[in-house]
């Protein structure tokens, strides 16, 4: 017996990180001082007088099932990306590196390394550097040639700068800016009703769409990054909430103050189909829609009625679309009307 009998194959994953190195290397920025390859990665951070860090984790959860069935992993990377950065920078944060954790059965090097050139986009979307990561062969934990992800970024800002939430007061505006779609939420209902209740497939066209349903799931979760780091450059932002799990209802009252609660106005911004799609096709309940997905929204952001404005000027000189979507009362918790 030897290791690579028992399910483990050392070479294999030595050929995945001289696959990887140069992929991670064109994601670098001022800063890196060791990368992949070596047993951590070293960042040097400078130029700051008080700098504390922000970190996120994250995974894709079972958006990989619909990875898996259309055997595409190009997108699924940026995900992962994604969901890390888009929670620090809600901090004010700028990401500054990000790690992976990639697990499978058995290790076939050329699909992880197409799911870290994702990783590599994303993190160059974020601006961040992909500063290193871990690969586990474990043989006969997951099912056939399936894996999973999770990863971790950093970021940096300084201290007087965080976004806190605290300055938040009755009457402030809520400002949405659109999702891609469903983004990596909400997939274990999503899955349920088009894949089971439907008997659709990934290669199943549907019209409302406009395209396949493997094509509009995997759409990459929209990072949002450059977009806050431009714009708290030139207005104040008092509160940042990424629209993940929970939906409205649970990661809105993250970022406020005891006693203030929020309204959303529907119908102030654009729904994709796939959430009606999905809505219709399962006769869920809209409530129970608002807390699972995104409904169209990503990230959303709290300034004063004053700002407003401004930070819808300043969005669109950037070319970003952004909504009124709401405002911030005087009693917890989310209404959506």
């Amino acid at each position: 017996m030897d290791y690579r009998k028992a399910g483990v194959n050392i070479d294999e994953g030595n050929r995945l990180v001289e696959m990887i190195k140069p992929v991670a290397k064109e994601t670098y920025i001022p800063g890196v001082m060791a990368g992949v390859g070596g047993f951590a990665g070293l960042f040097e951070l400078s130029n700051m007088k008080e700098p504390v860090l922000v970190s996120g984790t994250d995974g894709v959860g079972t958006k990989l099932k619909v990875a898996f069935m259309a055997d595409r992993y190009d997108t699924i990377g940026i995900d992962l990306v994604a969901m890390c950065v888009n929670d620090v920078v809600c901090s004010g944060a700028r990401p500054v590196f990000f790690l992976d954790y990639f697990a499978t059965s058995k290790l076939d090097a050329a699909k992880a390394a197409a799911v870290i050139r994702g990783i590599a986009d994303g993190c160059k979307m974020a601006g961040c550097a992909l500063l290193g990561g871990e690969t586990a062969e474990l043989p006969d934990f997951y099912s056939g040639d399936e894996f999973d992800l999770a990863g971790f970024a950093v970021g940096v800002v300084e201290k007087n700068r965080i976004i806190t939430g605290r300055g938040i007061k009755e009457g402030d505006i809520i400002i949405g800016l659109p999702s891609s779609g469903l983004h990596s939420n909400g997939f274990s209902l999503a899955r349920k009703v088009l894949f089971e209740k439907m008997g659709c497939h990934v290669d199943s066209y549907i019209g409302s769409l406009g395209t396949t349903l493997g094509e509009e799931l995997l759409k990459p979760t929209r990072i949002y990054v450059r977009d806050v780091l431009e714009l708290i450059e030139e207005v104040e932002i008092k509160g940042v909430a990424h629209i993940t799990g929970g939906g409205f209802y649970d990661n809105i009252p993250r970022i406020l103050p005891d006693g203030l609660g929020a309204i959303i106005r529907k119908g102030t911004w654009p729904v994709q189909p796939i959430f009606y799609f999905i809505g219709d096709a399962g006769e869920i309940e809209e409530r129970e829609m608002f807390r699972t997905f995104n409904m169209g929204i990503g990230l959303i952001l709290i300034t004063s009625p004053e700002s407003a404005d401004k930070v819808l000027t300043v969005l669109d000189n950037m070319r970003k679309k952004a909504y009124i979507i709401g405002n911030i009362v005087r009693r917890e918790g989310v209404e959506i009307v």
